[in-house]
This record gives C-alpha cells, structure tokens and sequence, in this order.
C-alpha cells in the first residue's frame, strides 16, 4: 500500500520548474545598499544583495574602545578589578540600513571582524556585544535573513554557538545563515577588511601550538564545527548553513554529508569558477552535479557569488570621450559584471529532469506522515486514486499473474477455470490486471474481488457491472479477508482459490500486516498448487544522518501528530527522503556513485507452514500451556522477528535514525520458457536494488524510525542495529536500539555510545 494521503490527489507528474534565487556578496562594498542599488541590481537579473549591517566607522569606534581599555589594563594594579568596556547603541553613521520595504530582498552581513569564540573573554565580551547589537538592529530594520561568519577556529566553536543561541532570540523572524567553508579555510580573505579581533587576542590566551598552525586541516573539521553549532543551537529552524562552495569539491563523501544538512544559502566566490577557452566563467562537472542536487530540495538554496564584480551604474556617460579614453576604451572594453549571473541562469534553465519519483512526491519531500493503517482504517478513494497512478507496480503484478496463470495451466490441464481471488480489492486495479492477464494468456480465470471497506465496496459493484473488461464476471465480496470462507461452487460447496494476490505490503514490507492477514486468508488457498503474489518479501534497513527529519520532528507540537511530545520518538514514519547521508556505504573509488551499506532484517513468505499455523491455532484455542512474553496466547507469535545488523561507519557524523525499505518476489516460476521473459517478478523499494527491479516504481516511500537524541558517530566506528518485530495477538509494534563501538589497541571493541530503547507499541498496528 503507498504511504501518500489526504491532499495526495493535488500531485502531478509533471516536471516541476527549477527555482533558483541569485544574490550579489561584496566583501567591501564601496556604496551604501539602497533601494536604488537594489533596483540596479534586480534590473540586471539579481533577486538578492547582502548589506553590511555597520559601517567602517562603527568598526573604529569598537577598535578605540578595545585599545583605550588595554591601555586601562596595562596601568591598572589588578586587571580582575577593571569591568569590561560596554559599547554604546549605534548611531546613524554606524550603520547605513534603516527599515524599507525593499529590505526583504536585502541579506545583512554581522562584522567578519570580530571573533565571537575567541580564547581571549575580552575579545569574546566585544564581539558578543558588537553581534548582539547587529543582529537586532538588522531584525529592527525588517530584515530577517542574517549571514554569519563561522567561528574563527574550532577552539571557540562552543563559546561562538552559544553567542548565536541567544542571538536568535533577539527576533521573531530572525533567521541566520553561519558562513562555513565545504573543508579548510573560507577561500574569501575577511582579514582584508581591515584589523580583526583575533589578531589583538593577548599572548596569554593564545597557545603556543595554535601561533604558528600549519597543520592540514581535517577533512571533516568543519563540518565538525557546523555540528556542534547546531546541535548546541537545539536543531533551531531558525538556524541554517551558507556554504561557501571551494574551487576544488571534496570527496563526494562530505559532499553527501553537507548535502544532508540545512543549506540555505550557497556562496560562489569568483574562486570557484574557472574560466572557458573564451574567457567565460564556468564550473566543473562536480560543482554542476552538486549545486543539481541542492536544487532538487524541496526548499532549494539562494545561491550568492561572491567578489564577480560590482552592479552596473546604469547610467549612460553622456560627455564626449577624450581621444585617450576612446583609445583606452577600444583596448580594454569594460568588463561585463554579469557573466557568473548570466553562466547561473544558464544552468537554472539547463537542469536535467527529475525522476518519476521525485515528480511525482514534489512538495513532500521529508516531510513526515503516519504510517496507513488500511485493516483498521477505511481509505478514502483519493488515496486509492494515488495509488492508482503507479506506473510499475501493477504492470509488474500482471507479469507475475500472467507466469502463473501458465504455469498452472501446464500443471492443471485448459479444461478447469483458474480460480482467483483479490485479497483487500480496493478501486480494483489489480482485478482489472488480472483480467487482463487472463486475455492475454488465454488463460480462462473466475475471479473474486475481496473487500472489507464498505464504501469501495460499493464501487466495485458498480465496476462490475459498467466496465466492459469486468463484465459481470467478477464476484465481489463484501468481508474481511481473514473471515471469507471462500468461493462457492456450483454444487453450494466452499471450493478453493488457487492464486490469491494481495497488496497489503507497506514501506517495511510488514508493517501493514500483511504476514497476519495472509494467513488469516490461508485456509482458502488450495493447499496443493495455490500460489500466493506476492510468495515473499523481506525488510531492510540502514542507518541515516538526516538532520531536516529531526528538526522537523522537534518543531511538531503533540497536536501535529496526534499523541504526546515524547511519544513522537517512538513511532517510524514513512517519509519520502531527500535530504539525508548514508553513514555506512560499500567501498568505491572516488569517482563512483556511492552505495548505501542496506541489510536485510526478516523476511516472510506465503503460504506459510500448514503445521506452523496449526500450532498457532492450537495455542490459540488454549490447548497449550505455553504464552506469549509480550502478552497473549502466542496466536501470532510466529510472525515476531528480530535482528541484529552491523555497519562499518568510515567517515565520523550524526546519526538521527534509520530508513527502511523493502523488496518482494511477487512470482517466481519453475519452469523453464523460451520466449526470453524474466522467471521472476520482484518489485524493490532499497535504493541498492530498485533500479534493476523496479526502476521508477513511486507506490512506496522508505519508512523511517527515528532517534529520541541523535548519536555521534566516530571515524572508522561501527555501529551495531538491534530490531525487533513484537506481537501480543491483538497488535504488531517495532522497538530498535542502537550501539557504536570503536575498535581500540589488542582488536577489541570498545562501546562508546548507545541510543534508549524505542518502542511504538503504544501505537501499534492494530490487527
């Protein structure tokens, strides 16, 4: 069964536009940003400026103000007895901002002068004071979109995170952007606005091993330093990463990982670009892959380049030039300021289409929904209709329909009607494949429509009796398929199905109940030829740095999402992933794509064991002693599972949960053909196997069970999944756990961390 509902019907496959809003960053602005600046700007292609929040003047102020007070503690006996400067409100010539309504278009850029973290508390009490009043001033003007630069090093990355924890209280709408390079150092130069903080830090507070650092930088230190930040900062919405882009891309392994996180703005500077054979700024192959991805969000960043050059006057030079300045002019033309902006729009109009799935899920990527629960639950017909429009799916269940069909005729003779029954009929489409199978194959079929829901019920009905394919042919039965005793035979007996196809399957293959309605429906199979489709399925799963989902989870009131705040954690959700990293991957060279490391946690297959269910129907008759220890008589004990699975994690991250999907053989034949057709029908939903399976299938989206507190994961860890499938007969639940370890000296394996226990049995799937 998919997992879209409700407003589901309002999706279109249809390719959705590609947004892309584009600023302009000056490291040194030469002219203040008004409105006019804004208007030249929009009137060349531009949607965004960045504004410096203060001015030069400002910064001078603050540098007297430092120096006077040094000056104070250099003649004061005791420099504990002499109280931090206080820096006064800003004045008009502090800062050329006032409140416009143009200023929605305008980002504002704090001081890159000041260094928030800095070991030095004077230093830190100055920056702190020059942020906070920045930052409000800026939300003051009606400017909500705030760029920070990242801390100075990763030393002061607690004291920096903190700063900008109490500065997103300072507004309502205030929403800041922490500058912070893919790897390294940020390519553009802030040192060259003039004196920064952190080079009149005293000797006293900087370490002798941090004067002279030279050290490579970690591969993976800032985006280290970006999730202390926002892990301190409580995953605010309110917080989000302007990523500053290098000239040379990382390994596609970080670029996954900052792929994963809130990207809200990405800086081009000048230095990312290189230029064609004519001049012409360009990026490479990497840098257009990865800005496709970014695009693809469903909240796409702004992109802003950075230094490409200032925005045109716009203003024609009407005097005459001299015979020099035509000469100079006829030499060296103006340059154009507008080429990266122009090269932008032309990837914007140039983006490859999206998948299926992607058109078809548009709008809802990452976003969280309760698992349906179609045995308890009577769907809407929108939400068949969704369903209805899979493009795969049920042309890959007449396939396995029609092998069988065959395959039975070759076992049973073409004298005898194939009997077949639809278990949970629903609108009917797979009635309509099976019909269309029996066409043909030239099988003759008699076939049955199963369904509880009393509203498609009716539909059904009228289906049989309108659709010319359907004909009357079909017998539609109104019940539970757990209770339907069967077809009738001509002579008033109960005979037998010998194909019963179903679609009970959800996102973790199980987790709508498919193992207890089918063989609660078992006893209408023939017990000697009766084929189930589909004959088996199989749940996956692998661990995931998904920091939207989590932030998105702690936002949700209990209102959201029908049950209290804690419970929230304790419940898997199916959700169309988008925006997320694998933290364990198979070994591959840079160039490839990387490949999830996806396990296999259970599986199932039907008809089960005649004496398996027998057991099941004598402990639940109370002939036996024996109970369940979650509760019951052990009826459905048979179909609890558990697992234990173990990701190698080479790369350090968060994890926030783990994905799940599923895979499914809905009929493999056993027969030998010549006509060149697969043998086996399989539909998949794991990203490993779904395109050799069921490539651009949009029926399911991947389920997702989530972390109460995410999990930091070291370089080189492991980390081991346990995950149960509980039951006391009456409901079916998950609980998961999850353990890190890192290997130690002698080839032991030290834990190092270890998630609660979560369960969803209070909100179990109710059988």
């Amino acid at each position: 069964m998919a997992s879209i509902t409700g407003s589901s019907a309002a999706f279109s496959a249809a390719e959705p536009p590609t947004i892309l809003y584009i600023g302009q960053h000056e490291t040194q602005r030469t002219e203040p940003v008004t409105a006019n600046l804004l208007r030249r700007a929009q009137s060349v292609g531009y949607d965004i400026l960045t504004a410096p929040i203060t001015t030069s003047i400002f910064q001078s102020r603050v540098l007297a103000l430092l120096q006077g007070h040094v000056e104070v503690l250099d003649s004061a006996p005791a420099a504990d007895s002499v109280a931090f400067p206080i820096i006064s409100p800003l004045t008009p010539e502090d800062s050329d901002l006032v409140p416009e309504d143009s200023n929605s278009s305008l980002i504002a850029v704090t001081s890159p002068w000041i260094d928030i973290g800095s070991n030095d508390p004077l230093i830190a009490h100055i920056s702190e004071q020059v942020f906070s009043l920045e930052v409000a001033y800026a939300a003051f003007c009606g400017i909500s979109n705030i760029l920070v630069h990242g801390p100075v090093n990763a030393q002061g990355t607690v004291r920096f995170a903190r700063a900008v924890l109490e500065a997103l209280g300072l507004g309502p709408y205030v929403q800041l952007h922490i500058l912070m390079p893919m790897t390294g150092e940020l390519e553009q130069d802030i040192s060259a606005d003039g004196t920064h903080l952190a080079e009149l830090a005293r000797l006293k507070y900087c370490p002798e091993d941090d004067v002279d650092d030279e050290a490579e930088p970690e591969l993976c230190g800032s985006w280290e330093t970006w999730s202390t930040i926002r892990t301190m900062c409580l995953y605010s919405t309110k917080l989000s990463v302007a990523l500053e882009v290098p000239r040379i891309m990382p390994t596609l392994n970080l670029q996954s990982r900052w792929y994963s996180e809130p990207v809200r703005l990405l800086m081009l500077p000048r230095t990312t670009f290189l230029r064609n054979g004519k001049g012409f700024p360009v990026l490479t192959k990497q840098h257009q892959q990865f800005l496709t991805l970014l695009l693809r969000l469903r909240f796409p960043p702004w992109a802003l380049l950075g230094d490409v050059g200032q925005i045109p006057s716009g203003e024609a030079d009407d005097a005459e030039p001299t015979p020099a300045e035509a000469m100079t002019a006829a030499l060296e033309p103006p340059e154009d300021t507008t080429k990266h902006l122009q090269y932008l729009r032309h990837l914007q109009q140039s983006q490859p289409s999206r998948p299926p799935i992607e058109r078809f899920g548009q709008g809802y990527q990452d976003y969280v929904q309760s698992p349906l629960q179609p045995l308890t639950d009577n769907l809407e017909s929108i939400t068949y209709e969704v369903f209805e429009k899979d493009p795969v799916k049920y042309e890959w269940y007449e396939r396995a329909v029609a092998l069988a069909l065959e395959d039975l005729r070759t076992k049973l003779g073409d004298g005898k009607d194939i009997v077949v029954a639809v278990a949970g009929a629903g609108r009917g489409p797979l009635v309509t494949r099976i019909l269309q199978a029996s066409r043909k194959t030239g099988v003759s079929v008699k076939a049955y429509a199963v369904e509880k829901n009393p509203n498609a019920h009716v539909l059904l009905q009228r289906r049989n009796a309108i659709d010319p394919l359907w004909a009357g042919q079909v017998t539609v039965v109104k019940s539970d398929m757990r209770t339907w005793l069967g077809p009738a035979t001509t002579d008033g007996e109960v005979g037998k199905v010998d194909i019963l196809v179903s679609e009970l399957l959800g996102s973790f293959a199980d987790n709508e109940l498919s193992p207890e309605c089918l063989d609660g429906v078992q006893h209408v199979l023939h017990p000697d030829h009766g084929i189930n489709i589909p004959q088996s399925y199989s749940a996956h799963l692998t661990p995931l740095a998904t920091p939207r989902l989590h932030s998105d989870l702690l936002s949700r009131t209990s209102s959201d999402i029908s049950m209290s705040v804690s419970e929230k954690w304790e419940l898997p959700y199916v959700v169309m992933l988008h925006q997320y990293d694998y933290l364990s991957t198979i070994l591959a060279t840079p160039e490839e794509t990387r490949t999830p490391d996806v396990q296999q946690a259970w599986a199932f297959s039907h008809p089960a064991s005649p004496s398996l269910l027998a057991h099941a129907r004598a402990r639940a008759g109370g002939t036996m002693d024996a109970g369940n220890p979650m509760g019951g008589d052990g009826t459905n004990e048979h179909n609890a599972r558990s697992c234990t699975l173990r990701f190698a994690c080479t790369d350090r991250g968060v994890c926030h949960g783990l994905a799940g999907y599923f895979e499914t053989v809905l009929y493999s034949s056993p027969n030998t053909r010549t006509d060149h057709r697969p043998q086996t029908v399989e539909l998949s939903t794991n990203p490993v196997t779904m395109a050799d399976k069921s490539k651009d299938m949009i029926s399911w989206f991947p389920i997702f069970f989530p972390l109460k507190t995410p999990m930091y994961v070291p370089d080189g860890a492991e980390m081991e999944v346990s995950m149960w499938r509980q039951t006391d007969d009456r409901k079916v639940w998950y609980e998961w756990l999850i353990e890190v370890y890192v290997q130690i000296a002698g080839g032991k394996r030290m834990k190092v961390s270890m998630s609660d226990l979560h369960s969803s049995r209070r909100n179990g799937c109710l059988m």
